[in-house]
């Protein structure tokens, strides 16, 4: 090896060395906070979780329609949505604009309702199923478990314990009195240890956007620089023929070799979960939405709509245990559906599923000038069209676009409603980031995968302790 490269190995060991000691402690920590991430989720009010919570929904004859309701929330475009629900003992509609805003209207007199009270809230918090001793927290703007900005349009929040042998913990919006959120006393434990020190989630840093994605990215980065660094420097030390005097491959003893030795193994899975982190934050926005656009989504519904067909009364009777009413349009065509219980939406209200061709043209005029999509039907999950924690709905359209940046938009058949959007590089970050960081390739069953992926994360953990060791042993020698 010549003189450059010499002094090259040894900037690259000294680099390695004492970032190594910072950051050996920081990997020890993501690995074991992703084993606890493979059991308990980050906090989430999943869809059968809310429509238990639901209250019957009661229905008069003489309350406003979904369209009045538009007109009162001041859209004179399509909506996103509109759901009609109930707001203590009084039906309200919920609508949902495309650029996120939500309003809230009474259904009998059609006035906007922009705060709820609290004694409101109690009420609703008390009717919950788990309920047992309910307990007022207080206002809540910001916390640990609300800071991801989907949020957002429904700050603030009121946090209510319901008293159950759960810890279960209830965020309800002050602006639509809906329930947005639980936690569990499990839940708010375990992702101490699991999703908030593996995202860095901490709520001053997190409830600024921006900044948190700077750090992660920051710290990712330079982590990624020092596991190449010690893969390197791993590489150059590994004698298989010769060996060293001593008859081994490397030049160390003790934790030393199991750490120079275990990490050209375990460096591995430490690239490769750290790599694909780092990917998860979009680093100079490589990866494209996954929703369209509000003016695309405004296009796919239609200017031209026909009213809402809405009869109170045989609305009512679509189902004993009807919890909501949700109305969409997809290419002018309005569509309402009911949902009862937990059985999946039907149509109702006069209302049928959308004809195929009127979403064919609905998604032709959401990318102008791309020509009419391809429409497969996708009856079974594939490589992507899948469920992680909840199962994705099924069968689902997928509309396949001629664009340069080979676009797919996924469509729910019964309804309209446009599911997600993926071109080329979602694709490719489905690969690079779930793939890499999921090791879900082969989508292994449980628990096969669970074995497969701590055996990888104990890879990656040990090199992370004998790091640790090693960088502790030093400080000793140098500061003790």
């Amino acid at each position: 090896m010549n003189a450059f490269g010499k002094r090259a190995l040894r900037w690259l060991l000294l680099g390695h060395r004492w970032l190594g000691i910072v950051f050996a402690l920081v990997f020890a920590v993501w690995f074991l906070s992703g084993a606890v991430m493979m059991y308990v989720g980050f906090p989430r009010l999943s869809e059968a979780e809310r429509r238990a919570a639901l209250p019957p929904l009661a229905l008069s004859a003489d309350m406003i329609g979904p369209d009045a309701a538009r007109a009162a929330a001041g859209l004179t475009g399509p909506p996103a949505r509109i759901d009609l629900g109930m707001l203590g003992e009084a039906p309200v509609y919920r609508v949902l604009a495309l650029d996120g805003t939500r309003t809230t209207v009474s259904g009998t007199d059609g006035r906007v309702i922009d705060r709820v009270d609290p004694a409101l809230l109690l009420t609703i918090a008390k009717n919950h199923p788990a309920a047992r001793t309910v307990e007022d927290l207080g206002a809540v703007t910001w916390d640990q478990w609300t800071v991801p900005q989907r949020f957002n349009p429904l700050r603030p929040f009121r946090l209510v314990a319901l008293g159950d042998a759960a810890g279960t913990r209830l965020y309800l919006s002050e602006r639509t009195g809906e329930i947005v959120l639980d936690t569990t006393a499990s839940e708010r434990f375990w992702n101490w240890l699991g999703a908030v020190p593996h995202w860095i989630y901490l709520t001053p840093l997190r409830a600024e956007p921006a900044l948190w994605r700077d750090v992660v990215l920051w710290v990712s980065g330079i982590a990624i620089a020092v596991a190449v660094s010690g893969y390197i420097l791993g590489l150059s030390r590994l004698r298989l023929s010769p060996r060293y005097a001593t008859g081994r491959a490397t030049p160390y003893r003790g934790v030393s070799a199991w750490h120079h030795l275990g990490g050209l193994i375990g460096g591995t899975a430490l690239l490769t979960f750290i790599v694909s982190g780092w990917l998860s934050m979009n680093p100079n926005r490589f990866f494209s939405p996954t929703l369209p656009d509000a003016a695309a989504l405004a296009r796919y519904a239609g200017t031209d709509a026909a009213p809402f067909r809405f009869d109170p009364t045989a609305a009512a009777q679509a189902c004993p245990d009807l919890k909501e009413v949700r109305f969409s349009q997809a290419g002018g065509v309005p569509v309402a559906r009911a949902l009862c219980g937990q059985a999946p939406p039907r149509p109702c209200c006069g209302s049928t599923a959308p004809d195929p061709d009127a979403v064919a043209r609905a998604l032709t005029a959401l990318m102008p000038g791309e020509g009419a999509p391809r429409i497969e039907r996708i009856e079974a999950e594939d490589s992507y069209w899948y469920g992680d924690r909840e199962a994705r709905p099924l069968p689902v359209l997928r509309a396949v676009f001629a664009d340069p940046s080979a676009t797919w938009v996924h469509v729910d058949p019964g309804t309209g409603e446009i599911l997600g959007r993926m071109d080329r590089s979602n694709r490719v970050s489905r690969w690079l980031f779930n793939g890499l960081h999921t090791l879900d390739f082969a989508r292994l069953p449980r628990p096969v995968w669970d074995a497969v992926m701590l055996l990888w994360l104990s890879a990656g953990f040990l090199v992370a302790v004998t790091g640790t060791v090693i960088g502790w042993r030093r400080l000793k020698r140098r500061f003790g």
